[in-house]
């Protein structure tokens, strides 16, 4: 699964962005916060990863820090709370409010977010009284704008884990691969090669 990406912001869309990783665009859906926090196209930036996976679709959520990912998590776990549902709750509430408003008991301030009705407050209200006072009111740590980008060979690991092969096993011939071909191998040519590489291992 993808839990970090590290790229260059391509564009901004209506509750996406697009995140160029070594020239593959990744579709990540986000918050209005975390949207609002990214910088300018063409800066390097880095995102946590939430990837769900269904039967016909990839889907990866994007988040600006671990506080935000978590309370997305915990969200989820709700009854009738989908993806889409757990962004808009983060879009028009912060880590920090959303923990004062099940604190409060504030059905209202919940409401603000579309798609959360007053019965579905009251439900995230209930299953969430007991579990808000231990999550994270905001991580402390924002996503640097600058960060460094992913490798040729951090993408390839990527690949080849999400195709089932152990993370050691494909470290190892990712680096033969890198050894042979150079530093400046394209990453469709590593991966291929890694594929190789693994497959003489069987």
């Amino acid at each position: 699964m993808i839990a970090l990406l590290t790229g260059r912001v391509d564009s901004l869309q209506d509750g996406s962005c697009i995140l160029d990783v070594n020239g593959v665009g990744y579709l990540v859906q986000a918050s209005s916060r975390t949207l609002a926090a990214l910088p300018q196209a063409p800066a390097i930036t880095r995102l946590l990863i939430e990837t769900h996976v269904r039967e016909d679709a990839i889907q990866l959520y994007g988040f600006a820090d671990s506080a935000e990912r978590d309370w997305f998590r915990l969200l989820t776990t709700v009854q009738g709370v989908g993806a889409k549902v757990a962004l808009s709750v983060l879009s028009a509430l912060s880590p920090r409010d959303l923990i004062g408003a099940i604190a409060a008991g504030d059905k209202a301030g919940l409401t603000r977010a579309p798609g959360v009705g007053p019965r579905l407050a009251v439900r995230l209200l209930t299953e969430l009284r007991d579990k808000a006072g231990a999550m994270p009111s905001s991580s402390g740590v924002a996503m640097p704008a600058t960060a460094r980008p992913a490798t040729v060979a951090d993408d390839a690991l990527s690949a080849l884990v999400n195709l089932g092969y152990r993370r050691a096993e494909a470290q190892g011939a990712i680096a033969k691969v890198i050894d042979r071909l150079g530093e400046d191998a394209a990453l469709d040519g590593v991966i291929r090669e890694s594929l190789r590489e693994l497959a003489q291992r069987v």
